[in-house]
């Protein structure tokens, strides 16, 4: 019998589990598992490049309710040898040490550069970079605060998810709002940020999640722009297979 190697490296991103509703949340959570299994043949490495879930939050001594069967097939896979990177997004930014401990998963705070065979990656979730969005980039330090996660966490836990769970209903996905517009790579702050770095340093290829919108862009003859997109909606991922890296969708 011939055995697979597993030599492949995959991403997704941007599950938003929790919103906008139960049971479409589920059904989302149920589709990326079997995914997991279907990539579990061949695959080496997982990068999650954040908000997998719409809200989260790391309690000492409490695990927030629901999205077991996404916690336990990645713990099955961790055992089984599969290396989890998480990178922290904007919905998850409270996570801390749960997935580390529980998962063996590596954590991510900011864009990583990656090297895969003789590519060179940078990867991250996306958020903050580049010019302009002035008020989120105010709002994130409030809320990355080591004091105000503190009195966060000293909130009982049914109170504190409820709140957090009311202040993320005035995100994208909790409003229904899962058709994002490309309105060219001029105003794609994402891109421009990712030309600058070019300026500097040569990468093969920028992987990111948060803009919700499947995107393969070429910036130069032998650089490339991928952005993951949304699972709400629709299903992408990316895989490198050791020689060229391809944004592809989960049927």
């Amino acid at each position: 019998m011939n055995s697979i190697i597993k030599n492949k490296v995959y991403f997704a991103s941007d599950l938003h589990l929790g919103a906008p509703d139960y049971a479409s949340s589920l059904e989302r959570e149920k589709a990326f598992v079997k995914w997991l299994d279907l990539i579990s043949i061949d695959a080496l490495d997982l990068y999650l490049l954040g908000d997998i879930f719409d809200m989260w939050f790391d309690y000492k001594r409490v695990v927030p309710r629901g999205y077991v069967r996404l916690l336990g097939k990645l713990a099955e896979l961790s055992d089984a040898g599969l290396q989890i990177h998480y990178f922290i997004g904007n919905h998850d930014m409270w996570v801390f040490d749960y997935f580390e401990k529980e998962l063996n998963a590596k954590i991510y705070r900011e864009p990583k550069k990656i090297k895969l065979g003789d590519k060179v990656l940078l990867v991250g979730h996306g958020d903050g970079l580049g010019g302009g969005d002035a008020s989120y980039k105010f709002v994130k330090r409030i809320f990355a605060g080591k004091f105000n996660q503190w009195l966060f966490a000293r909130l009982h836990p049914n109170f504190g998810l409820w709140l957090a769970s009311f202040l993320s209903r005035r995100s994208r996905i909790a409003n229904g709002n899962y058709d994002e517009q490309f309105h060219g790579e001029e105003k794609e702050m994402l891109v421009q940020y990712c030309k600058g770095l070019l300026k500097n340093k040569h990468y093969d290829y920028f992987i990111f999640g948060h803009r919700h919108l499947k995107m393969e862009i070429k910036l130069s003859d032998n650089s490339t722009y991928i952005n993951l997109g949304e699972w709400v909606k629709h299903k992408p991922y990316a895989v490198f297979d050791g020689d060229k890296l391809s944004l592809q969708e989960f049927k």
